[in-house]
């Protein structure tokens, strides 16, 4: 098994100052001025003079190599990927253990890593943080952070995490904020363990960490067809009373910071059935990812929608799809773009089979549920927008691995993906051929 860490160069671009200075595919960074080197953090924080030392490890030879660069060039190196530390809870909730076999292997993997929230915004816990991990951090300003707090009672909460040794949150959070790392936080809301008083005590014992603790994000469990249904899922009148909390927090704390502070997840609207607050409420959107505002930024830029730059000869119909949740919104709209320019946009919604019809947002559609679901409604001569969220990383594939040229190849008509966004659907509605 490969270390946690990844020092070894797998790429050198031709010219770069490593390149010039005669790194290798193969090298392993040991050092830089004395500094350490385990992965592509330590690489960009101790590179940043105009002349470094490098001390290289190739084929067990140690070599030093003087890197020069110029203002703000490019040391032209490419870091095999770190071992992503995972996670040792077991969590009564975890999307993880839903999973059923067969899938592909990295989306069996549970993430703990502090390196992978800082780079990519996503959770971790807390709960088996090492003195070192902590000091690097601090070290070197691995900030913001995001954290699963779910309930700052720490016997709920290690009820929840399913780990009775995990590591007293509020102290955890206590440490970087002092420090001056700035977190964003996420409760996943789960009735009978963490909603009504002790989701509003969670809720202002995080507040007293603001502004280093910058946001706060309540959003529903996720449960799927293949949950041991050790949680209740959220009902409406569960959504409701959440709601009602979170907005008489908001109010309290946009009197007292300027700033509403907590924000409740797309899902709890739509659950609860009420309408969404303004897209300025939501401020700068510090959990767009997380599914918090996504739907009210949609609709605010949807309905500042004046038509589109490029005007079109042709009228070929256009056809995309969306999970359950996001059909009405994304409706309305194809209506309205319809009434503007002419263009046809038709909106299939898509039903979740493969983890149940409770999950209901697109970035959980599988490629097999897509196919079932248009099959028999696509025509000939249309155009398919796929929304980038249903596809992996890896790929142009979704996430039981059907790939996006399957659908040309089954549904027979063109396919283009685009990006998951508003301004994402106008350009490529400008920029294709219509």
């Amino acid at each position: 098994m490969r270390s946690m860490n990844s020092n070894k160069i797998l790429y050198v671009e031709p010219a770069s100052p490593a390149f010039r200075t005669g790194l290798k595919p193969g090298d392993e960074i040991i050092a830089i001025d004395g500094n350490k080197v385990s992965d592509g953090i330590d690489l960009a924080f101790y590179s940043q003079d105009e002349e470094m030392v490098f001390t290289i490890d190739r084929r067990g030879r140690l070599l030093q190599k003087i890197v020069e660069r110029q203002e703000m060039e490019g040391l032209g190196i490419e870091l095999a990927p770190f071992k992503v530390k995972t996670c040792k809870n077991k969590c009564v909730f975890c999307f993880v253990a839903q999973l059923p076999k067969g899938l592909r292997k990295t989306l069996y993997v549970k993430d703990e890593d502090y390196r992978m929230s800082f780079l990519y915004g996503s959770y971790i816990t807390l709960s088996s943080m090492t003195a070192e991990e902590k000091e690097r951090i601090v070290g070197q300003r691995l900030s913001p952070l995001y954290v699963s707090v779910h309930s700052t009672n720490d016997e709920i909460r290690r009820k929840l995490l399913g780990n009775p040794n995990a590591a007293e949150i509020m102290k955890e959070l206590q440490f970087f904020t002092k420090n001056k790392i700035k977190i964003h936080t996420q409760i996943v809301l789960c009735p009978g363990f963490n909603d009504g008083r002790e989701l509003e005590k969670t809720i202002l014992d995080l507040r007293k960490l603001f502004p280093y603790v910058a946001s706060i994000a309540v959003v529903p469990v996720g449960l799927t067809n293949y949950s041991k249904k050790k949680v209740n899922p959220v009902s409406k009148q569960d959504a409701w009373d959440a709601l009602d909390i979170i907005s008489r927090l908001q109010k309290k704390f946009l009197k007292k910071h300027g700033e509403h502070v907590v924000f409740a997840a797309d899902e709890l609207y739509l659950r609860a059935g009420v309408k969404f607050p303004h897209i300025r409420d939501y401020g700068e959107l510090p959990q767009l990812e997380n599914g918090v505002g996504l739907v009210p930024l949609f609709l605010s830029e949807s309905d500042h929608f004046d038509g589109l730059v490029k005007n079109k000869k042709t009228s070929t119909p256009v056809v995309t799809f969306t999970g359950m949740s996001f059909y009405p919104f994304l409706k309305r709209f194809a209506l309205k773009l319809r009434k503007k320019t002419g263009v046809e946009l038709r909106v299939i919604p898509v039903e979740n089979l493969f983890f149940g019809p409770s999950v209901t947002v697109t970035g959980l559609l599988t490629g097999r549920d897509v196919v079932r679901a248009l099959i028999d409604q696509v025509k000939e001569g249309e155009l398919l927008f796929v929304p980038d969220v249903v596809l992996r990383d890896e790929g142009d594939v979704f996430l039981d691995d059907i790939h996006v040229g399957f659908l040309e190849e089954v549904l027979k008509i063109r396919v283009k993906v685009i990006e998951s966004t508003f301004d994402g659907l106008i350009t490529a509605l400008e920029e294709s051929d219509l």
